[in-house]
């Protein structure tokens, strides 16, 4: 009795191409980019919008200089044309106003006042009270650490948001005065046109006035009667 030996299935083997250290290095170091990338862009839409210092993530002693180039830096980093994330163009025009406004000196100078504002306030709140003067470097504000620059940027938050509430609260105001003002004018424009038009038609109906006060005199005077003389 002959032994028949299994027959062997013929298997086919997908063969992974070899990758090399240097190009997996390069695939991770994009893989965490474009991670970077989009962490950057929830961090600028998570960012105070009233405060473009936030927005950039730079200190409020920064030079012009330095705030430009923090801008060229973030806004090549979340580029929509870069970066995947389905916000990054909301973010970007984030960066822009915000680089924007601080580069306009007027704007920046009224920002400056409020977070100067902020400061003195929270100055002094200290026990005892520190003078407006007091710079970063005392002992009191180092103690703080980290925790004095977030006590600032919550003061500054709530400050901001109360300018923002009396900004808006004029505008209401001006667009109310506004409206009443427009309506005066409406008023004033409809009475000179009723005025007009009364005119006109006093001045359409004169002849006709004329006739019937006219017809009214000649009627008198034929009305009138011979006086007769007794004697």
């Amino acid at each position: 009795m002959s032994v028949q030996e299994p027959s062997s299935k013929s298997s086919t083997t997908t063969l992974v191409p070899a990758i090399s250290d240097a190009e997996l290095e390069k695939l991770l170091n994009r893989e965490a980019s474009a991670f970077q990338r989009e962490l950057e862009v929830e961090r600028i839409l998570k960012a105070f919008k009233l405060n473009p210092y936030d927005i950039l993530d730079i200190d409020e002693t920064a030079t012009p200089e330095e705030i430009k180039r923090r801008y060229r830096q973030l806004s090549l980093f979340i580029h929509p044309d870069k970066t995947p994330h389905a916000s990054a163009p909301e973010a970007f025009d984030l960066l822009k106003k915000a680089e924007s406004e601080l580069s306009d000196v007027a704007k920046r100078a009224d920002l400056d006042a409020v977070i100067m504002e902020a400061r003195i306030l929270l100055l002094r709140e200290f026990n005892p009270p520190l003078p407006a003067s007091t710079p970063d470097s005392d002992p009191a504000l180092k103690a703080l650490g980290k925790q004095w620059k977030v006590m600032m940027r919550a003061k500054c938050k709530e400050m901001l948001i109360d300018e923002e509430v009396r900004r808006r609260k004029a505008i209401k105001m001006n667009l109310a005065n506004e409206g009443l003002e427009a309506r005066k004018k409406e008023e004033e424009i409809t009475l000179r046109k009723r005025k007009a038009e009364e005119d006109k038609t006093w001045e359409d109906t004169r002849e006709q006035r004329v006739d019937s006060w006219r017809s009214f005199a000649n009627g008198k005077k034929k009305k009138k009667t011979k006086v007769q003389i007794l004697g």
